[in-house]
Parts: structure tokens; sequence; C-alpha cells
């Protein structure tokens, strides 16, 4: 079980090029109406740009397009 310690937030393009060559499992945060940060999803990223991270999940293997200007990427 991995605790807040062991998650690193994911914010600049060598972050997110690391995860993609590594295959590293990541957690996407969006934020509520209430301003609370809440899991969405986990699963890898496929591909990443300026503007979006696009990540498979891991249980169903959806592909999802992420805003990086509003979500949260945490890598597990």
């Amino acid at each position: 079980m991995s605790t807040e310690r062991d998650l690193r937030q994911l914010y600049q393009d060598v972050h997110f090029f690391a995860a993609t060559l590594s295959e590293a499992l990541i957690s996407v945060w969006e934020e509520d109406p209430a301003g609370v940060y809440n899991e969405v999803v986990r699963g890898f990223i496929d591909r990443y740009t300026a503007d979006y991270v696009r990540v498979r999940n891991v249980e169903t293997g959806c592909r999802t397009y992420y805003s990086r200007d509003t979500a949260m990427f945490k890598r597990i």
C-alpha cells in the first residue's frame, strides 16, 4: 500500500517522458466543485503533449485525455 510520501507529482515534460518510458503506474486527480481533489483513474501514460496527457486505464484499458492545467498527475 502506497503512502502519500511514495507518490510523486508529475508536472514537467521530463517527468511525463520518464513515466511513459518506464511504463510507471500513475494516478490522475481532478478537483471537484468543493475544491477537493479526488482520484479519478489509475493507469499508464500513452501519450502526452504540452496541454494534455492520454492515460490508459489499468482496469478497463480505455484511453482518456486529461488536461495538464486542471488535473494533477502522480506516479505511484
